[in-house]
């Protein structure tokens, strides 16, 4: 397999759920893959430590990265956190936890990979956001702020960098089985999966598959799309 043969990548959130699943499945298909997490210990090698909402650490991940394998052709931001507060109940420390992480992260994700991009005259970015990005649901706040304003920045990336063969797209995962989603109350993840008309959740794998087209050549003229990949739950 090797859909992503030339293919040079970081993906956020690499070491668990489904940044764990892009990452092996890019891999497999041939692409250099750079897993990044808060949850590593090191700064070096194919796994390395990223506090995504770190400007500078940020600029030094891509630019070791671009020194060690080449121009950046793919970044996925997919790092992301949850709460379930609604606006009137939810703290300001903990809507810039997330805010910070879902959003203030992409935003620098794209910032700091543009540049090495250039170089290789072409990039695909993918940036992780939700179905709740999309449709409005009880609670959530924060999350389904951040997530819609992940929509938008993909949207802005990709008529801004367009005209220099950089593409920006966005999938929209349902419920996915994730350790972050086995962390969560039982009760509310079987709504989630009983609202969806497929009536199952979906699995890493399955974003992975979507991010694999969009990362390759196979998408080249897909730019500002917004894929879900949730089992139906947006087209009710």
């Amino acid at each position: 397999m090797s859909r992503l043969a030339t293919k040079i990548a970081i993906v956020t959130g690499g070491g668990s759920g489904i940044g764990a699943g892009i990452v092996e499945e890019f891999r497999r298909q041939g692409a250099v893959t750079i897993a990044a997490d808060v949850t590593f210990s090191t700064s070096t090698g194919m796994e390395r430590y990223l506090d995504v909402t770190d400007e500078s650490a940020w600029f030094e991940l891509v630019k070791d990265v671009t020194k060690e394998h080449g121009p950046l052709s793919v970044l996925v931001n997919n790092a992301g956190t949850a709460g379930f507060q609604p606006l009137d109940e939810l703290d300001r420390s903990e809507w810039d936890r997330i805010v910070n992480v879902n959003q203030l992260g992409t935003y620098l994700g794209i910032k700091a990979s543009i540049p090495s991009m250039r170089r290789g005259e072409a990039g695909s970015i993918i940036n992780i956001s939700s179905m709740f990005g999309s449709r409005a649901v009880p609670a959530l706040a924060a999350y389904q702020a951040s997530k819609a304003a992940v929509l938008g920045i993909t949207r802005n990336a990709a008529i801004t960098y367009a005209a220099e063969n950089i593409r920006a797209n966005a999938i929209l995962p349902g419920w996915i089985d994730t350790p972050m989603t086995a962390s969560q109350d039982r009760r509310l993840n079987e709504k989630f999966v009983d609202s969806t008309p497929m009536r199952r959740g979906g699995s890493p794998r399955d974003i992975a598959n979507a991010a694999v087209y969009l990362a390759g050549d196979e998408s080249a003229f897909v730019t500002g799309i917004e894929l879900p990949v949730d089992g139906g739950y947006l087209a009710q």
